[in-house]
């Protein structure tokens, strides 16, 4: 059964969630569990709300900011060429973010698509390891620092 947002944040708090990258003023930029595009991140919004229509507006510049502060960490240390943003919320109904470094290295007919448009083997086929994305898990959250 996958993990809730509600549960990832409750995790997150108590310094049991190994997907963490940093705490920002608006949530927790984590890994996704999907690595097939190396870098893959989500905010999770703190505190927990269904949208970013229930924050006030200066909630929602502090979660936009917060959003396009780890793509622009992304964009140093990944050397993805563009950051494909995205809020649902549609099948886990909290307000998250999707931020999602692009590669020129990607095949051309997946490039130009939605991130999640790759076949779902792909999707499946590297997922978050820790033992393995810690390393770049440092290097986004020393970028995100340093531009705090």
């Amino acid at each position: 059964m996958a993990i809730t947002i509600p549960e990832r944040i409750t995790a997150a708090r108590a310094g049991a969630n190994p997907a963490v990258i940093c705490q920002l003023r608006s949530g927790w930029a984590v890994m996704c569990d999907m690595q097939y595009l190396r870098g893959y991140t989500i905010l999770l919004a703190d505190p927990l709300v269904a949208s970013i229509n229930d924050l006030d507006r200066l909630q929602r510049a502090e979660y936009l900011g917060d959003m396009t502060l780890i793509g622009d960490a992304l964009l140093e240390v990944t050397g993805a060429f563009r950051i494909n943003y995205a809020i649902m919320a549609n099948s886990d109904p909290f307000l998250h973010a999707h931020i999602v470094p692009r590669y020129m290295s990607e095949p051309d007919k997946f490039r130009t698509g939605l991130p999640w448009s790759y076949p779902e083997k792909l999707l499946d086929a590297v997922l978050f390891d820790l033992e393995r994305d810690k390393g770049l898990m440092q290097q986004i959250a020393a970028a995100i620092q340093k531009r705090l």
